[in-house]
């Protein structure tokens, strides 16, 4: 019994420091704070992303949404750039209010920026009907054949700086996260680490639930022996 509590309390206190953190912490920092094997951290840390991711998986995006195709990691030395690199493509939704603020985010890795693949994206994430906006990219015109209003403008940061703006500004902030705590880019693991940066971002207007909020996705989670 006293095994059971010790092994709860550290639950706990991992989810705490898991989502007070915006900057993220490393399986290493957790394995320090809660004095257990740095494996045991890393798979405490990935349980409770995939409870974030669960619980994200549950909502669609409506009404405006900025979609635009990023690329995570560090390319190969002398490599292509851009579309046509070997970083890991990943594609990012970012829905806006009336005022043109930014509302809630999905990210996920796609195996690339084919029209089938947004398409699904879009059909799996965003409401029918919503309008989609985009640079003009050929594979974006698959959207608007699948009951979405699609309106694509050439991205010019220099001419037009608020085109796609809210996007690109979450997308160097998810990079940064990535970089900056976990300190690489591993392909076959990277959903974990977009999950936790969505779930913290959606909730950024209600920091002071987030323990209690965490806390219930773990405990509802499919993942696993979580909080039990």
């Amino acid at each position: 019994m006293e095994k059971t509590r010790t092994d709860l309390v550290k639950w706990f206190w991992a989810i705490y420091l898991i989502v007070h953190d915006k900057r993220g912490v490393s399986a290493t920092f957790l394995a320090d704070e809660l004095g257990v094997a740095y494996q045991t951290a890393w798979t405490i840390q990935h349980k409770v992303r995939k409870a974030m991711g669960e619980r994200d998986s549950m909502y669609t995006l409506a009404g405006i949404v900025e979609l635009d195709d990023a690329f995570f990691g560090a390319p190969t030395e002398g490599g292509k750039r851009g579309r046509g690199t070997d970083q890991t493509p990943v594609l990012v939704a970012l829905s806006l209010d009336k005022k043109g603020h930014p509302k809630y985010l999905k990210m996920q890795v796609i195996p690339d920026v084919k029209g089938v693949t947004l398409v699904t994206f879009a059909q799996k994430f965003i409401e029918s009907g919503s309008t989609i906006t985009s640079d003009k990219y050929r594979s974006y015109k698959a959207l608007a054949k699948e009951g979405f209003n699609h309106e694509a403008k050439l991205f010019n940061p220099v001419d037009n700086p608020d085109h796609l703006k809210w996007l690109h500004t979450v997308i160097s902030n998810a990079k940064a996260f990535i970089g900056g705590t976990f300190m690489g880019w591993i392909p076959n693991i990277c959903k974990p680490y977009l999950d936790e940066f969505c779930y913290r971002f959606n909730r950024r207007a209600i920091k002071n639930e987030l323990f209690n909020r965490l806390a219930q996705c773990c405990v509802s989670s499919t993942t696993g022996p979580i909080l039990s």
